[in-house]
């Protein structure tokens, strides 16, 4: 009988001299947080690779770093990708499609964008082992019965753009045991920030409120208002980024919730703190009940995450004890910053 040997791989930790500059390649590069990351890093010296096809990105997000090398391709061109790779020491992977409600009707596209081009950045981070850190979503919890959400708890899926990031993640847990390769997943919860495009399908309620105030508009807001969720700054994204490129090797293969931490904050209570930022009254304006179908869609636009009718579905709260354990990801305020900062009057929207 033929004799089989097994051979057990060990992956050796990739460690990095901290003080030292070094080349990162950012994926999604001219989107909102792909090039909120390249600003930082741009300004802690390092040589920064951008990866964008710009369906979706803006090239004016990187007119102030000229820096940035950036190669304009399509994610799912393997032979592109592992060219930008080429020498990078760190993978930051923002980019893929987004909008929850356009994946259902493209599918196909979805998997193939998102599945298969995180597929060819995992192949290109393969040869020298260089760590990847895969920008997953709160999207992957779908229907849960209890909160705060917490890293453990089965992921439920509700639409295939939901499907794709778990799908992600699974690739990026198994590159570490076979290919020794650091990967860390971070599932972010709606992002909001300067910077970012309000008048985009992907912007954030309070982008889209703050602007409105900034405008004197009036709102529209989808049910009773007291739907809450949790907000992650941008500036905070950025940072969950950097540390999470030099996590330990605890945290390699698994996923992390990255948001605000704090008690989850409702529509109402959102619509006040950005008033009061700004010193003003902010009236709005209750959708119809007609609108059912529409609401649905735009609270999954706004809100970032995939909503249900139910009545329960409101406390929307995160755990942060994992992310702050393994990568040093701190516990933030969420929204309640913008009592004391009107940080959006510096920005032009």
């Amino acid at each position: 009988m033929r004799r089989t040997t097994c051979f057990s791989y060990a992956p050796q930790p990739k460690t990095f001299d901290r003080l030292r500059p070094m080349r990162y390649l950012v994926t999604g590069a001219a989107g909102f947080i792909g090039s909120a990351i390249c600003h930082r890093l741009v300004a802690e010296g390092h040589d920064v690779v951008g990866f964008d096809d710009l369906s979706l990105g803006r090239i004016e997000h990187l007119a102030a770093v000229p820096e940035v090398r950036l190669e304009v391709a399509d994610l799912r061109d393997a032979e592109a990708i592992a060219r930008a790779a080429k020498d990078c020491d760190i993978i930051l992977h923002q980019a893929a499609l987004k909008s929850v409600p356009r994946s259902i009707e493209e599918p196909e596209r979805y998997t193939d964008v998102n599945v298969l081009g995180t597929l060819n950045v995992l192949l290109a981070a393969r040869e020298r082992r260089t760590p990847v850190v895969f920008a997953s979503s709160s999207s992957v919890y779908g229907d849960q019965d209890r909160f705060p959400l917490t890293e453990d708890m089965e992921p439920r899926p509700r639409s295939p753009y939901a499907a794709s990031k778990l799908a992600g993640e699974a690739y990026c847990r198994a590159w570490w045991p076979s290919f020794g390769v650091p990967t860390v997943s971070l599932r972010y919860f709606n992002v909001y920030g300067p910077g970012q495009d309000p008048a985009s399908e992907y912007a954030a309620v309070v982008t889209r409120f703050t602007v409105a105030c900034l405008r004197g508009g009036r709102p529209v807001i989808y049910g009773d208002g007291e739907q809450a969720r949790d907000f992650a700054f941008i500036d905070d994204v950025v940072e969950a980024n950097l540390r999470a490129a030099r996590a330990p090797e605890q945290a390699w293969g698994r996923a992390f919730n990255i948001g605000g931490g704090a008690e989850p904050t409702s529509v109402n209570r959102l619509l006040e703190l950005i008033a009061a930022a700004h010193d003003q009254e902010l009236g709005f304006r209750k959708a119809l009940q007609d609108d059912g179908n529409r609401a649905d869609e735009e609270e999954q636009t706004l809100l970032g995450s995939e909503t249900t009718d139910r009545s329960d579905d409101r406390p929307g709260g995160i755990e942060l004890q994992l992310a702050q354990n393994r990568i040093g990801v701190r516990r933030q305020l969420g929204v309640c910053f913008l009592e004391v900062d009107a940080v959006w009057d510096r920005h032009d929207l």
